[in-house]
């Protein structure tokens, strides 16, 4: 009698749960979610939540209203787009079918997400246009953003961005006043004070094989540079793959527009 009510509990508190399917969610988490809610719903940072062991009803309405843009996250209303009904619901019954995770817990970054092909343009200045400069008011930073002659070339032309086009920003922290905000300069943007690191974008045959579809930007790759050069750690591609991947009809770039314009 006690097995009856329990179950009679159970189909009352979670039909949708019941009847998710498991595996479908298991394979959809392994090739999407996993670069950032990590495989079993322990996330890769800090910053970024995790998923194991939350209500599947939650979960559910909270890619509901990702799919919708009701609730706003750039990266996650690109992922939720994608899905489907049942893949919501079978994503949630997966992860809230996960152990909790014990604190301080984390996952480490998928092997094919975590690698980047995007190596530092050496002799940038000399060789890339400099084509934009951007405000950052939260950061407190400006940006000025380069490109190599591939990439000028094709969006002057009109065409999508060849293999072997480079997009390269430093990012700089704006010189502050006496009362702590940004100093703008006659051209209206920030003044900047230190060059703090570098990002970049670049495209090579093949580079997006690995990547899989509801993240793949093509054959672009990303990266984060250090002021020596260097790879910075702990970088999570996947991130970056979301932002861009709802700009697939202008070659993923947030800044074709000025670097047609180009000079």
């Amino acid at each position: 009698m006690k097995k009856l009510l329990g179950l009679a509990v159970v189909l009352a508190i979670a039909p949708a749960a019941l009847a998710a399917d498991m595996e479908a969610g298991k394979a959809k988490v392994a090739t999407v979610c996993a670069a950032c809610h990590g495989a079993g719903g322990v996330s890769v940072s800090d910053t970024i939540p995790n998923l194991a062991a939350q209500r599947a009803g939650y979960l559910e309405a909270q890619l509901k209203a990702l799919k919708e843009g009701t609730r706003k996250n750039p990266i996650m209303n690109a992922i939720a787009a994608q899905l489907g009904p049942d893949d919501m619901a079978n994503v949630a019954a997966y992860f809230a079918a996960q152990p909790g995770a014990e604190k301080g817990a984390r996952s480490g970054f998928l092997p094919n997400i975590a690698k980047t092909h995007v190596s530092f343009p050496e002799g940038y200045r000399d060789t890339f246009v400099k084509y934009h400069t951007i405000n950052f008011p939260a950061t407190g930073q400006v940006r000025y953003y380069y490109a190599n002659k591939a990439a000028v070339q094709a969006a002057k032309a009109g065409k999508p961005m060849p293999e072997g086009s480079v997009l390269f920003a430093e990012v700089h922290a704006a010189k502050l006043g006496a009362d702590k905000k940004p100093v703008t300069g006659a051209d209206g943007f920030y003044v900047a004070e230190k060059l703090l690191f570098y990002t970049a974008m670049a495209s090579g045959a093949g580079w997006g094989r690995d990547v899989p579809e509801m993240l793949r930007n093509g054959d672009w790759n990303y990266a984060v540079f250090t002021l020596d050069k260097q790879h910075r750690p702990g970088v999570n591609q996947a991130e970056c793959f979301a932002c861009h991947k709802p700009l697939d009809t202008t070659s993923y770039v947030f800044t074709l527009k000025q670097l047609a314009a180009a000079k």
